[in-house]
């Protein structure tokens, strides 16, 4: 190949090219202009971004506010005078890193509990055949149907008679009747080919070797939305909790945070610090399992719901 071949070959790659005598020549790639299409996206995609990230920087900058300054008339974004004071406050004023715990521990039980019961009734629904398999799953999917609002006083008389008030597991599984998590996984596991499954059992798995080997891996999209959405509910739950606990030492984020609101007044601004460090969890899972949420979604075949 020529010199003059080489370098244009080069070029194309984008990494540069060299002449006869090993110099190298440092090359852009060209890029593409943008369409105006392309352009209108953009501009709409930052449009939407800014109007989502506005509250959460409205709240920081409030947060870092002293209480005088968060309720001064005109408003103003940035702070006058920078203060940690309202996060002080609010680790003073409240137990808050028992309610952090609380959270995170209750949070996770329901997620776990969820994704167990939601595997096991979706595969059954989905593949196994028995008496009363339709009235059953029209049953579970009216469950679709009914506020959680509506049962709260059954649920809480049930509750105070198996005496589970104030105690984690009355937090817990009153929120482990997962209805429209079944209904995903069951709609996703129709979904998986039956052929993968009749291989296992001619090579003579059963049906459990068959879940756990087969079916659950290839589940692994929607797993993770189920998990990352009944994670976010029960971490935002507020009236479950606050129904059914009364020691401040079991208070989940939003139950604690509000408590201290009401003694102590509205402070604008240890309220935003507190809005905030309950947030903070969410937001995090959000941005690391942003794309298991959107896999989850498009698996599960109700994307077009």
């Amino acid at each position: 190949m020529s010199t003059a071949a080489q370098i244009r070959a080069e070029a194309r790659k984008g990494s540069g090219a060299r002449t006869g005598d090993g110099t190298r020549i440092h090359t852009r790639a060209r890029r593409r202009p943008w369409t105006p299409s392309q352009i209108v996206l953009t501009l709409l995609a930052t449009a939407v971004s800014a109007v989502f990230l506005a509250p959460l920087v409205w709240a920081l900058f409030t947060s870092l506010k002293s209480e005088t300054e968060a309720v001064e008339v005109p408003t103003h974004w940035l702070p006058k005078v920078w203060t940690t004071q309202a996060w002080s406050a609010i680790f003073e004023t409240g137990n808050i890193t028992n309610w952090f715990v609380n959270s995170v521990v209750v949070s996770v039980c329901v997620t776990a509990v969820v994704l167990s019961v939601s595997a096991l009734a979706g595969y059954g629904f989905a593949r196994t055949e028995f008496r009363g398999k339709n009235a059953l799953l029209g049953l579970v999917m009216t469950g679709l149907m009914v506020s959680p609002a509506v049962l709260g006083v059954p649920l809480f008389t049930t509750v105070q008679q198996m005496g589970m008030v104030d105690t984690y597991w009355g937090m817990i599984l009153p929120q482990c009747a997962p209805a429209a998590m079944v209904y995903i996984l069951y709609k996703f596991f129709q979904g998986i080919p039956r052929e993968l499954e009749e291989a296992a059992f001619i090579d003579g798995a059963g049906r459990w070797r068959v879940f756990f080997t087969i079916v659950l891996p290839l589940s692994r999209p929607s797993l993770a939305a189920v998990g990352i959405f009944t994670f976010i509910a029960s971490w935002n739950n507020f009236l479950w909790p606050y129904m059914v606990t009364n020691n401040p030492d079991l208070m989940t984020m939003p139950n604690g945070i509000a408590t201290v609101m009401n003694s102590y007044g509205i402070q604008w601004a240890q309220l935003m610090a507190g809005g905030l460090m309950a947030g903070l969890p969410l937001i995090v899972v959000f941005v690391f399992f942003q794309r298991q949420i959107v896999a989850g979604v498009a698996h599960t075949g109700l994307a077009g719901q």
